[in-house]
């Protein structure tokens, strides 16, 4: 039977955890009553589960060796081939290992994930396969993917492909690795905080995070549903676009998907920038840590879009702060509710679950000494909000954000995009084996100021290599309306097209 019935004394304990008393007889009688509620339970039990079917052949895979894996950037091998024609069709790709891939193992970065296998395909895996793509295998992500470093995965630190012992960005370390590296042509990234794009900067690759809700997550690894987005990491702009126009629109399946806009983004890819308006965010310059030599590229990149014939000038958007404050409470509560105490999916919402993997999720429990110091500082900032405050900092920051969302609106009024450094700071050392909370924690979050902010109001946003800082790759952020991704890579193409950034 499903359900295991409760004992007295089990019952009990549950009404005492509930804050309520109890008397043996009261019990007794509850205990009657709670029976017919388990018959349904056991009848549940009975029948199969409603799920995607798979439909693409693949082997567990296998993972590779420290001598064919010298960035770490790959979590798993396998080899998935999609469909022989389609819009992807000759394409290589790696999955961030958040998402689910049926059959072959998934750790998201944690230990406590170990050895879990999904049974079905993520959306957006069935997406790629259908439009021709063939699957390599899982990159390595970080540590329940809370960091922008890439030095939490239980794995090991991934490599930055310039500078090895440098930081290749996470959450979606492995993905923008692997690109930039050349070992696939395309990757997959999800992005929280920044975890799309913090990679794409620091390695060099094209990373979009699109508006919210327009790629589904269903079969994704939630951290916060609110802020959970899926996106391209590519080598160019152009498969950057194509992968997006197959990976975009309502999968029925995801309620973050309320009714998104999709469109045919490889059509703007030759547009040019003429006459287009382009507001240089003045906010994004300011984080306490700017580097002025990643000003500088930031800067000339911007020139540069402007000889291209932009109407280019500084804009100020308050908000953009706000926003990235706003991160806190609806990050680090948000969570501890869904992807710790909701064992990685949480409640009251009508998406597709995975049972094997609440199963799994819940045997943090029992490592939780083992989470990374990053998840561990947002578990305790979310738990004592949670407890002390009954919440309600996570409730007014979601109603804050709405705020936050109009003065990105106002500004996108008057410009078609908003721009910015993609991170403040270029790829740091890994911190050393044994360092101080303190320093690990600043590795994995000290570059997330501007990054953040586009995952509360819901903004596409896409960051762009433009340029170089002592070898290092530097990333331009471009902003543009929701639903809007259209016009970034009108630009981001455009750019791509007039400069060799690597030169730039």
């Amino acid at each position: 039977m499903a359900i295991v019935r409760p004992t007295l004394e089990h019952l009990l304990d549950i009404a005492n955890g509930l804050h309520m008393q109890l008397s043996r007889e009261q019990a007794s009688e509850y205990l009657a009553l709670m029976q017919s509620s388990f018959d349904a339970y056991d009848l549940i039990d009975e029948l199969p589960d409603c799920v995607p079917p798979v439909r693409y052949e693949r082997s567990s895979g296998y993972r590779p060796s420290a001598a064919h894996n010298p960035l770490n950037a790959w979590y798993y091998r396998t080899e998935v081939n999609g469909a022989p024609q389609g819009k992807l069709a000759g394409k290589t790709v790696a999955l961030k290992d958040n998402i689910a891939l049926a059959g072959v193992p998934m750790m998201n970065g944690a230990a406590p994930l170990e050895g879990f296998v999904p049974s079905f395909d993520a959306t957006v895996v069935t997406r790629l396969l259908d439009a021709g793509a063939t699957i390599l295998g899982k990159a390595t992500c970080e540590h329940y993917c809370l960091s922008g470093g890439s030095h939490t995965s239980d794995p090991a630190p991934v490599h930055n492909p310039y500078r090895q012992g440098f930081a290749s960005g996470g959450s979606s370390s492995g993905s923008a690795a692997l690109v930039a590296a050349g070992e696939v042509d395309l990757a997959v990234g999800g992005d929280q905080g920044g975890s799309i794009r913090i990679p794409s900067a620091f390695c060099g690759t094209y990373g979009m995070k699109p508006t919210h809700g327009l790629v589904p997550y269903t079969g994704i690894m939630a951290i916060e549903a609110t802020i959970d987005h899926a996106g391209p990491i590519t080598a160019n702009v152009r498969d950057n676009a194509l992968m997006l126009e197959v990976m975009a629109g309502s999968d029925g399946l995801d309620p973050r998907q309320a009714a998104p806009r999709v469109d045919t983004y490889s059509d703007y890819l030759d547009r040019g920038v003429q006459g287009l308006r382009i507001g240089i965010l003045q906010e994004g310059f300011q984080l306490a840590n700017q580097d002025p030599r990643v000003t500088a590229s930031v800067r000339n990149a911007i020139a540069q879009l402007e000889r291209l014939g932009a109407h280019v000038e500084e804009v100020s958007v308050p908000e953009h702060k706000i926003a990235g404050s706003l991160w806190l409470p609806i990050g680090c509560e948000g969570l501890t509710m869904q992807m710790m105490h909701g064992n990685g999916a949480g409640f009251n919402w009508k998406g597709l679950y995975d049972l094997t993997l609440l199963d799994k999720q819940a045997g943090w429990r029992e490592q939780a000494d083992q989470l990374s110091a990053s998840l561990k500082l947002c578990m305790f900032v979310g738990e004592y909000g949670i407890k002390h405050y009954n919440g309600r900092f996570y409730a007014k920051a979601q109603n804050l954000t709405r705020m936050a969302r109009a003065g990105y609106d106002a500004a996108l009024a008057r410009y078609d995009l908003l721009v910015m450094p993609t991170v403040p700071i270029i790829a740091q050392p890994h911190p050393e084996p044994g360092c101080s909370i303190t320093e690990y924690v600043a590795r994995a979050l000290e570059m997330i100021g501007n990054a953040s902010a586009q995952d509360i109001t819901g903004h596409p946003a896409m960051s762009i290599p433009c340029g170089l800082v002592d070898g290092l790759p530097v990333g331009l952020m471009l902003v543009g309306k929701h639903y809007a991704e259209g016009t970034i890579y009108q630009a981001a193409a455009a750019f791509e097209a007039s400069v060799d950034w690597k030169n730039n």
